[in-house]
């Protein structure tokens, strides 16, 4: 920072009227407002530069009270005599980058005017400041440095208050102050003395004021005695007031009355500035205040102003409570932020209005008290209000517009993404045929620029051949919205597949829009090549499925290869044992020299070149005489006109006999016409169509082996069944004859009980002979059943019971048998034990449970899971409590659990009461 040789002087003589880090004074801060309001500007200020800062001794519109001297703009102004007026910030060089220009506050326009004292130092500047750029006129000027001066002298003052001269430097300053002064004592307001400005201004002559009281200078309804009772007067007193002159003119002023010592005496210094100006300033200032608010209250849009500082909103309309559903106790420190939807647009509004002084059709989002938001277009200007800068925003709600210009902007960025976006060629043609317009991927598949369509005649490129080019014109002009699938030249020279669609516009324009095809096309190829083959493989495989004659399934196969691969011959060649072979079947088209029949004596084959067939070998030669073959196979070839072919081995898979792959014979396809490029996947559909071929070979091996064991398998039967017949013959015999030797033996012990006179005797011996009965029977139904190894156990065990039942002789109707025996067959064994146990069961329920009374006997017989469970349950009087059944002297019950456990591997358990349950389980 440059700084003159008279920079310590002039701080000298600063610190001499010991103004820096004062209190605010009331004549400063009406001289900085009046410099506001004459020049309508947002700030203003009056600042005393040390040596580094510049502070503010009054301000309007700014809440900073100093500024480091580095940016400050008074730093250039105190260095010259005149006003220092800066238009436009941005334009010039000393500040356009500025932080105070470039940042919040954003100045942009500034005049100052440096206060030089009588000494001819700058002690600082009164200055005004905006937003926007502007400028002063000549008149402006002149006023603003005649403020300058009024400052100068409040500044002297206060450096005479504060440090007294001489009483002739205070007599001169009295007496040639440019302001009307006047000494009065202190009691009675007696003019002691008056300064000529006074007798100027006023029309008195000295004389006259001498004889006058400083009160009768003052309107009659102004008691100056009661101002300063009123006010507690103590020194220095600033009123304002009204004079009335000699000529009856009254004037508006601001008196100042200050205590000092005159001739010895307490007085009073009166010091009058003239303000009458000013005054009809501030009348008018009102006035148009109160027109502003009676204007902006009928203004049907929601309005409001707020202050530069800090964004506090200092006036709004009926209009703005009810479009941001407030009420006016919600204006209480409500701030402009609070309006935004977005905060940050605040700062954005005030960067845009410091660039361009006034803001319209502003888009704004703001938002109500509800949290609902909405869009206006907003009206913005900077204003003075009550002497505060502030920013004036009116508003008119613009949410439906927005709504539709979001929806239309979607629509069209929704356009916009289609057409550059998806993967499809899309032109705008005229009804003349000219091409208008193109999208980027029509240009970067076909190659094409718009200007090349416009200039060049694209179409013969695109189309070479007349026929195809006149079926894409008639195309475009049908415009019936069909797909249709061309192939197309591009620029690079390759061939497409593409597809087309067109709508006609009503302005009679085309819209034709078209893809590229050429992977689903080829996949289409593909797809029908491969459902060609399928069919041809379903075809053979039905007719091996159909046919076991090898001969058929061949000479069908053969011709289908031919016209799937749209050959001239297909073959089929059989290796002997000794690899000679012969043509088995075969296809060919008119014209071309049959070989099936023909005398082939090829010894390549017999020279171990068969080999590599073995292997799996598949060959695809495209012309015989470029292909390196041997000389025995090329003159094979030339005695069947063939010209290229493929060749496929036909392989049998490993057996029992066959413990590799055995090489049966080939699969032959001859192109006879010209040498052909065969594709790879021509030779895999003859190598996977030698697979059928192999199984149909294998098949008709398999049926004649087949063939030949089933005759042999029928003499055989013829003899088993034969041999089954004795068997059976003899098993029923031999039950029959054990049944009867049982019946005998049952009838021995019936005659012997009848000899007998003990009735245990005969107990025992009838129990013996119900044990015989029960095996009797079980060879009765077994050589009986058309089954002789299986029982049917719900006949035998009714039968059994029944017979139980009888040979008791119970009463008619004192004891019921009840029997649910499901349908299962046993084994003869398990038949035997069952019985048995049934017969002791029964007997022991039959003799024990029911002494005098009725009751009931059930046999349950079913199968669980793999089990048998069979229970033999009654409601008689039980068994005892002491009785443990399986360690006991009875008989039966011993014989019940052997049976169970040992016969039939299971297990048995017994419930008491009520009567008695024996639950036996054992395996199937």
């Amino acid at each position: 920072m440059f700084l003159p040789d008279s920079e310590s002087q002039r701080l000298e003589a600063l610190y001499q009227y010991h103004m820096l880090d004062t209190p605010p004074e009331e004549v400063f801060d009406e001289l900085v407002s009046l410099t506001a309001d004459t020049y309508n500007t947002p700030i203003a200020f009056i600042s005393l530069l040390d040596s580094q800062r510049e502070w503010l001794k009054a301000k309007v519109g700014i809440s900073e009270s100093e500024i480091t001297r580095d940016i400050c703009f008074a730093n250039h102004t105190i260095w010259q005599n005149d006003i220092l007026m800066i238009p436009d910030t941005w334009q010039d060089e000393r500040f356009a980058e500025n932080p105070l220009v470039r940042a919040q506050p954003y100045y942009r326009f500034y005049a100052g005017v440096p206060l030089i004292n009588a000494d001819g130092f700058a002690l600082g500047c009164l200055s005004v400041m905006d937003f926007i750029p502007r400028s002063l006129t000549s008149r402006e000027q002149r006023i603003l440095k005649h403020l300058a001066r009024q400052v100068v002298r409040q500044l002297e003052l206060h450096r005479q208050q504060r440090s007294p001269e001489n009483s002739l430097n205070a007599h001169l300053l009295f007496a040639k102050n440019s302001r009307p002064m006047w000494i009065c004592e202190r009691q009675t307001w007696q003019i002691l003395d008056v300064n000529q400005a006074a007798v100027t201004q006023y029309g008195y002559s000295q004389q006259e004021f001498l004889q006058m009281q400083m009160t009768q200078v003052f309107l009659p309804e102004f008691s100056l005695t009661g101002e300063i009772q009123q006010a507690n007067f103590d020194f220095p007193l600033l009123v304002e007031c009204q004079h009335r002159l000699k000529n009856g003119t009254v004037i508006d002023v601001e008196v100042a009355i200050n205590n000092i010592e005159y001739a010895g005496q307490l007085a009073c210094l009166v010091d009058a500035v003239d303000i009458t100006e000013h005054m009809q300033i501030e009348k008018n200032l009102q006035k148009s205040e109160t027109r502003l608010r009676t204007i902006l209250e009928s203004i049907p849009v929601p309005l409001f102003i707020s202050r530069v500082d800090d964004g506090l909103i200092l006036y709004t309309n009926s209009d703005f409570w009810q479009t941001f559903q407030l009420s006016a106790r919600n204006l209480a420190n409500l701030n402009i932020t609070d309006l935004y939807q977005n905060p940050e647009d605040k700062q954005q509004v005030l960067v845009a209005l410091s660039q361009h002084g006034a803001l319209q059709n502003y888009d704004i989002q703001f938002k109500r008290s509800d949290g609902s938001s909405f869009w206006a277009i907003a009206s913005i200007q900077y204003l003075n209000f009550n002497n505060e800068y502030a920013i004036l925003t009116a508003l008119y709600d613009i949410t439906e517009r927005k709504n539709a210009e979001t929806r239309l902007q979607e629509q069209n960025t929704l356009l916009e993404n289609i057409f550059t976006g998806i993967p499809l060629m899309i032109a705008l043609i005229s009804p003349e045929g000219k091409v208008q317009w193109i999208n980027q991927e029509l240009e970067r598949l076909l190659g094409w620029s718009l200007r090349d369509y416009q200039t060049l005649d694209i179409f013969a490129q695109l189309y070479p051949q007349p026929e195809d080019r006149q079926l894409v014109i008639d195309f475009m002009q049908d415009t019936e919205g069909v797909w249709s699938d061309f192939r197309t030249h591009t620029r690079q020279g390759q061939v497409i597949d593409t597809a087309w669609t067109n709508s006609k516009l009503p302005t009679g324009q085309i819209i034709t829009i078209g893809k590229e095809i050429t992977s689903r096309k080829q996949t289409e190829r593909a797809l029908k090549a491969q459902l060609e083959r399928e069919q041809l493989m379903r075809a053979v495989a039905q007719r091996i499925r159909q046919s076991l004659n090898l001969q058929d399934i061949l000479d069908a196969t053969v011709k289908e290869i031919k016209d799937l691969l749209r050959v001239d011959r297909v073959l089929v060649y059989q290796f002997a044992s000794d690899m000679s072979g012969k043509i088995v079947a075969e296809s060919v088209e008119p014209g071309w020299r049959i070989a099936l029949g023909a005398e082939i004596e090829d010894t390549c084959f017999q020279q171990g070149y068969g080999a590599d067939y073995l292997q799996g070998r598949k060959r695809a030669i495209a012309n015989i005489y470029t292909a390196g073959l041997t000389d025995c196979h090329q003159q094979l070839l030339e005695q069947f006109q063939v010209k290229a072919n493929l060749i496929v081995p036909i392989l049998l898979e490993v057996s029992e006999v066959h413990a590799v792959p055995q090489l049966w014979g080939l699969l032959v396809a001859h192109q006879c016409s010209a040498p052909r490029d065969w594709e790879d996947h021509e030779l895999d559909w003859l190598d996977q169509l030698a697979v059928p071929i192999a199984i149909a070979i294998q098949q008709s091996s398999i049926f004649q082996q087949a063939q030949n064991e089933l005759a042999e398998r029928q003499k055989a039967e013829v003899k088993l069944r034969s041999a089954l017949a004795e068997k059976e013959v003899l098993l029923k015999e031999v039950h029959h004859r054990v049944k009867n030797n049982l019946q005998i033996v049952s009838g021995l012990l019936l005659l012997h009980s009848q000899t007998l006179k003990d009735p245990e005797l005969i107990r025992t011996l009838r129990e013996s002979q119900n044990r015989v009965e029960s095996i009797s029977l079980i060879h009765k139904n077994l050589y009986t059943s058309p089954n002789i190894g299986q029982l049917d156990v719900a006949e035998y065990i009714n039968n059994l019971a029944s017979n139980i039942m009888m040979s008791y002789q119970v009463e008619q109707g004192r004891i019921n048998l009840e029997t649910n025996i499901s349908q299962i067959t046993l084994n003869v064994d398990q038949a035997i034990a069952c019985g048995l146990i049934i017969n002791e069961l029964l007997t022991n329920s039959l003799k024990h449970a029911f002494p005098q009374r009725k009751g009931k006997i059930k046999i349950d017989l079913q199968k669980v899971d793999e089990n048998i469970e069979m229970t033999i349950q009654d409601n008689g009087v039980g068994l005892p409590d002491n009785l443990d059944w399986r360690y006991t002297d009875s008989l039966g019950l011993s014989l019940v659990y052997d049976l169970v456990t040992e016969q039939l591997e299971g297990t048995v358990s017994v419930v008491r009461q009520p009567g008695t349950t024996f639950k036996i389980q054992f395996p199937h």
